[in-house]
């Protein structure tokens, strides 16, 4: 089910949080992966916050899960 879906964490941005993005639409500026999880879970994908990280089809551009804070 999830491999067609498409989502993407932006990198962080300069005020920090990081956009998230599923099939072409923004769902929110997260601050963690639990913000994550929530937006998916919003949109109908129920996913754990401690899969998130590890998800194959979550693209994390830029950095990876760790880093949420502004571009220093």
């Amino acid at each position: 089910m999830y491999g067609a879906i498409r989502v993407i964490v932006h990198p962080p941005s300069p005020t920090g949080g990081r956009r998230v993005r599923v099939d072409g639409e923004i769902l929110g500026l997260a601050h963690s992966v639990v913000d994550v999880a929530e937006f998916l879970r919003r949109a109908g994908l129920e996913i754990d916050p401690a899969d998130v990280v590890g998800a194959p089809w979550i693209d994390w551009r830029g950095v990876g899960p760790e880093c949420w804070g502004p571009v220093t």
